[in-house]
């Protein structure tokens, strides 16, 4: 018999997965010491709590999210081309690392009140690279000027949240067709 060894990081992704699937609270330790072939008390070796990992997880998607927003902020051009390289950066968080966004955008709400603090520091970074880049189109005149940023922005996200529960990369929409019409969607309500 073949021993398999887990480490942090493996015990962090499967914990990932199995909130994205049954949630916060429907997820034992139990479960997953199941998941990785290992006795609930082992896990401890590796990790202090639950808890712990949905520290993890959830930060890890607000690192992916962050990152992705300062990658498109760093290219020189319009503010048009800076907001569609926003909704691929997003949408390729989205696709690329479901679980951990799924776990994200769903399950931060359980985090101690210390830890979703900064949760929702880090979102509210997030979402303020979005208008100020839509702000910057209402500046240089490239969008309407009775554009609100932070509304837009708030749309635009919702949108771009919402692409986790329905989206299929089997399905009939491609990811750069997916990238493509959500930018399109977006800049007709902002542009003139």
């Amino acid at each position: 018999m073949v021993s398999v060894r887990n480490t942090r990081q493996d015990v962090v992704e499967a914990a990932g997965r199995l909130f994205a699937e049954k949630g916060y609270h429907g997820t034992s330790m139990r479960d997953l010491g199941r998941e990785l072939g290992l006795l609930g008390s082992s896990l401890y070796a590796h990790v202090e709590s639950k808890q712990d990992l949905l520290v993890h997880v959830v930060e890890e998607g607000a690192r992916l999210f962050q990152a992705s927003a300062a990658a498109a902020l760093a290219t020189v051009g319009a503010p048009g081309g800076q907001l569609r390289q926003l909704i691929a950066g997003h949408i390729g968080v989205v696709l690329d690392h479901r679980d951990v966004v799924r776990t994200y955008l769903n399950e931060a709400r359980m985090l101690d009140a210390e830890h979703r603090s900064r949760v929702v520091e880090a979102r509210d970074d997030y979402e303020q690279a979005f208008r100020q880049v839509i702000a910057a189109g209402v500046s240089d005149g490239s969008f309407r000027s009775d554009v609100d940023p932070k509304l837009h922005s708030i749309l635009i996200l919702s949108i771009l949240n919402a692409i986790e529960r329905w989206y299929r990369p089997e399905g009939r929409v491609g990811r750069d067709r997916l990238v493509d019409e959500v930018g399109d969607y977006a800049l007709a309500a902002l542009e003139r």
